[in-house]
Parts: C-alpha cells; structure tokens; sequence
C-alpha cells in the first residue's frame, strides 16, 4: 500500500490555520506566537511530517525571468506599462520576455502556455479585448504560478491586480464636459466584457445622475474594435440623428480621433460644434488639432507596482499563501482645446 506524505495543508486543516501559518511556524518565524508555533511543531512531529525536497528543489531553481502578455506593443499606454516592468525587474535581477495577444483570445491561450512551458517564474498580463473565457489563466493559479494582472484583469480570479480607477477618470471627464455647458454628451464605450470599458460607462452615467442629466441609451454605442474607422462610423450615425450630441466622450484615444474625423467632415467645428475628450493620453493628443482632452493613466507607475507584487509572491515559500492584493492608482484630466468652450469677449 503506498504511504501517504502528509503536507503542510494536512496540518493546517487540522489545527484550523492557514497554510501560511504553519509554513511560517515551522520556520520558527516571529509573527508567529510561541504558542502556536509549539502546537504546529508538536503536530508535524507527532505525523511524521517531512519537507516535499522535490518540491522544495523545483522551488529553488528559479529562471530569475518572468512574462508578460499585452494586447499590443504599439499602444502607447502599453508601451509605458512595459518600461515600468523592465525598471523593476531589471533592479531585482530578472529577465523580462514579452509576448502580444494581439487582441487575440486564441493568441492569449497559446502565450500562456509557451511562457508556463519556459518556467518563467511569474507571469503578468493584461487581457485581450476577445477573453470572456478564463480556464487557461486559472489553469495557471492552479499550478501556482504566481499571477498579476494589470489595467483589464479579472475580478474573479482570486490573483494579484494593479488598476487605475477608471470610473472616477470617466466621471471627472464628464463632469468637465457638463462643467462646460454642453448637454448632449455621448459615450464611445469600450467592450463590454472588459472590466475597465464597464467602469467608463458606469463613470459616465454617475457623473450625469449626479448633475440631473437625463440618461439616454441613444447617445452610448459601442466601439468594440476601438479602432479609428470604427468610431468615424458611428460618430458619423450620431451626427445624423435629429437631436445630434453636443459632446463625445470616448474610451479611449483612437477612437476619439475616429470622432474628431467625423466631425471635421460635417464641417462642423470643436469644440464650439462637438467636444471631444478621450482616454489614455496618447502621445499623439496634444499633437492634432484641436489639441485633445483626455484622462491619463500612469501606465510606467503601473508597470513599476505590478513588477514589485511579483516579486513578492515570487519570493513567498512553496506552501504560503498567494498574495490576493490590488491596488487602484489615480487617473488625472488633462483638459486641452477639444473640450473647452471659447468665451466671448466681454462687450465693453
């Protein structure tokens, strides 16, 4: 009959601790009480409890190279969450390979596997715009690979994620847009099965209860390529209504730049016609003219926090328990010509 090794787990269910605690007493840590740390000690003896060497050695011989996976390498926002990475990662030793879904859920599949398969020592990601199926990422916390999303995550996964509020980014961005006298404002919305394009909607519909404006599903279509022809599409079917909008708030950059098109080629002027705010604050908002207003995301700052939760579950030992922490950064509206309503000139 073959013996049973009993684990960590095993005396964690029976004394009702954490995993963690036991790891840590068995280590002689000093968080833990004398007490309990006789109790767990006398346990593990009495069961005749032995460190899984196999496990301990696996454990042991790290790659020092951790992966990420970004929907695209050429997007500005992305490309600052990157250079924050490799800040952190190179200051702790570490190797950083990235990979692209390319907005491809198939693609985000296979780029799991290939970096599990190099035995990174952890992975990061932000998911693409197809995910709506998260087998493959727990599939990763399963095999304790230690995991941190960042920007679009997954709030059902029990991981570490790094986010910037984004419904606070999108009501201060509305709210600027009311604060500016306009009354009919849009919503470029992102894919509704990202988290972060649900938190800009929500932002939007706050800041307009908030300030007695009348909801109106007419006015919020959805970009769910969020690319450029898309947003001069359907910006184009707003401009035809009956009742036109006065103002667009998009989801992010691109799209708003698709609106801006649109716009011009009504020959319809911003922002005295149409105002436009977007979201990202690509480099390219304050080179196009009208200068564009949007909400900025600290994509280095990001990257740079993202790396350090890492780390610090890399270094957690092979029985604790995965750190589950998030943390939410702040957004800041840089208001430039788009949305600002000229004054006239007082009449002397």
């Amino acid at each position: 009959m073959k013996k049973t090794n009993i684990t960590i787990k095993d005396i964690a269910r029976k004394l009702g601790v954490s995993p963690s605690t036991v790891s840590r007493a068995l280590k002689d840590h000093p968080d833990i009480s004398p007490q309990t740390k006789k109790e767990i000690q006398e346990l593990a003896s009495s069961l005749n409890y032995q460190p899984n060497s196999v496990a301990l050695s696996l454990r042991q011989s790290k790659t020092h190279t951790i992966g990420v996976i970004i929907p695209e390498i050429a997007h500005f926002f992305f490309s600052a969450v990157i250079s924050g990475i490799e800040d952190i990662a190179h200051s702790a030793g570490y190797h950083v390979i990235i990979t692209q879904s390319n907005e491809s859920f198939e693609r985000e599949v296979m780029n799991t596997k290939a970096l599990f398969n190099s035995r990174v020592d952890g992975i990061m990601l932000s998911i693409s715009r197809e995910t709506n199926n998260y087998q493959h990422l727990q599939n990763l916390l399963d095999n304790n690979v230690p995991l941190v999303f960042f920007d679009r995550m997954v709030e059902s996964l029990n991981a570490c994620k790094v986010i910037v509020n984004d419904e606070q980014g999108a009501y201060e961005a509305t709210t600027h847009l009311i604060e500016q006298g306009y009354y009919r404002i849009a919503h470029l919305a992102g894919p509704q099965n990202l988290g972060i394009s649900k938190n800009r909607l929500n932002g939007y519909k706050a800041a307009l209860a908030d300030n007695k404006y009348m909801m109106d599903d007419n006015l919020v279509k959805v970009c769910g390529l969020g690319t450029y022809e898309e947003a001069e599409a359907i910006t184009n079917e707003l401009l035809d209504y009956r009742f036109p909008p006065d103002a667009i708030f998009s989801n992010n950059d691109v799209a708003a730049y698709g609106a801006m098109t649109a716009i011009k080629k009504r020959g319809l002027r911003i922002p005295e016609d149409v105002a436009i705010v977007g979201f990202s604050n690509w480099r390219f908002s304050s080179l196009i003219q009208p200068a564009l207003s949007s909400v900025t995301q600290p994509g280095f700052k990001m990257g740079q926090e993202a790396t350090r939760l890492l780390m610090k579950q890399i270094a957690l030992g092979d029985d604790e328990e995965a750190i589950t922490e998030t943390i939410s950064l702040k957004t800041n509206l840089v208001v430039r010509e788009s949305s600002l309503k000229k004054k006239k000139p007082a009449v002397s």
